[in-house]
């Protein structure tokens, strides 16, 4: 019997021609002519002022909290229920996190605690867009804007995601990208980030390029280029976004397929999971989402654990995701505890994410959905 992986990247035709051309014109550096193409894509998807391709999503969020100006005492607000760059980009400028639990039902940070959490050392904002289904983006910005306080929004999740109409990552000051194995387009690893305040791109551009004003030279604005601020190597290779590019050109077959797989899974598996009391994703009427995951949240750590086994002996990959923050050793440090986020700990006990990529043949589908509903009837 073939093993049904959890997950394979998407290839799609053009990505090994792209980067052989890449190769053969040079240069291979970053923002060369594929990065810039991609710049283009991104920025007619989000809506951006800016967009700029970064090494790693990881990479986004760290220059996230450079340009904000976060530093040591600084609080910064996100979910516990997230991975753990959210919160080192934050942490790495001496900012201390405060947790904030997640709504049970689309596993989003939950808005109605948001204010309860703002002190007057409060100088971020982090949400996170789970499984690309939107936060109730309204009522948070509306407590972030009265308190004004920016909203960064880890959109790893949520690329062609939409929450009443308006696209993800559109809606914070600065949003993040991952373009990880993992995500629906993909070129290894990579991530841009989405500035949606102009008044932070020319920063943007500097902190990206180590400190220095090397993409104004580039483009003849100056005749040499400097140290101007802090900053790091945050560009990627042309070479990744040649790969990058193909995936942008096919983006609208790879999420066709995406959304296929995501509807079978949610129409084969409903009256199980309600016969058993197992839950299925939860899609606000206002939200779009891009098919990024699927998951079931099992009655309880003993369920999960058994599920996983019995999918493990048919040879079919499925995985649990996020621990919490707040209770991992780093977490504890900043003062987490159990029972602060009881949401978030219940549901990390009991999600189990399913096989959802591309390639996902519908035979091998069909084995992961015999062996989800079989799972049950074995005890």
């Amino acid at each position: 019997m073939t093993p049904v992986p959890f997950n394979r990247a998407a290839v799609t035709g053009r990505e090994a021609a792209y980067v052989q051309r890449a190769i053969a014109d040079g240069p291979i550096h970053g923002d060369g002519p594929f990065t810039h193409a991609c710049h283009t894509h991104l920025a007619t998807i989000t809506g951006a002022a800016k967009v700029l391709l970064t090494t790693s999503c990881t990479h986004a969020l760290e220059m996230s909290a450079l340009l904000l100006g976060i530093g040591p005492g600084d609080e910064v607000i996100m979910p516990s229920f997230t991975f753990v760059s959210t919160v080192n980009a934050f942490v790495l400028r001496g900012a201390h996190p405060v947790f904030v639990d997640i709504r049970p039902d689309t596993l989003n940070l939950d808005e109605t605690r948001l204010e309860a959490a703002i002190t007057p050392r409060t100088r971020a904002i982090v949400v996170v867009h789970y499984a690309g289904v939107a936060c109730e983006m309204a009522a948070i910005m509306a407590v972030a804007q009265a308190h004004g306080i920016p909203v960064v929004e880890d959109n790893a999740h949520g690329l062609f995601g939409t929450y009443r109409g308006q696209p993800l990552g559109s809606f914070g000051v600065l949003s993040t990208l991952s373009f990880h194995d993992t995500k629906n387009l993909s070129c290894g690893e990579g991530g841009a980030l989405v500035i949606n305040d102009a008044a932070l791109s020319d920063r943007a551009e500097i902190i990206r390029e180590k400190g220095t004003n090397r993409t104004r030279f580039y483009r003849g604005q100056v005749d040499k280029y400097t140290w101007c601020d802090i900053g790091s190597s945050y560009l990627p290779s042309d070479i990744l976004a040649a790969y990058l590019l193909a995936q942008f050109e096919a983006r609208e077959q790879i999420q066709a397929r995406r959304q296929q797989i995501w509807a079978r899974y949610q129409t084969a598996l409903a009256g199980w999971a309600a016969h058993h009391g197992i839950g299925l994703p939860t899609i606000p009427g206002d939200c779009v989402h891009p098919a990024h995951l699927f998951y079931l949240l099992l009655p309880s750590l003993e369920a999960r654990t058994r599920l996983l086994a019995s999918l493990r002996a048919q040879q079919i990959l499925a995985v649990f995701h996020y621990l919490p923050l707040h209770l991992s050793d780093m977490g504890r440090r900043f003062g987490g505890h159990e029972g602060q986020c009881p949401v978030t700990e219940s549901v990390a006990d009991r999600l189990v994410r399913l096989p959802l990529f591309f390639q996902l043949s519908e035979a091998d589908q069909q084995r992961v959905i015999d062996a989800v509903i079989s799972s049950t009837e074995e005890r």
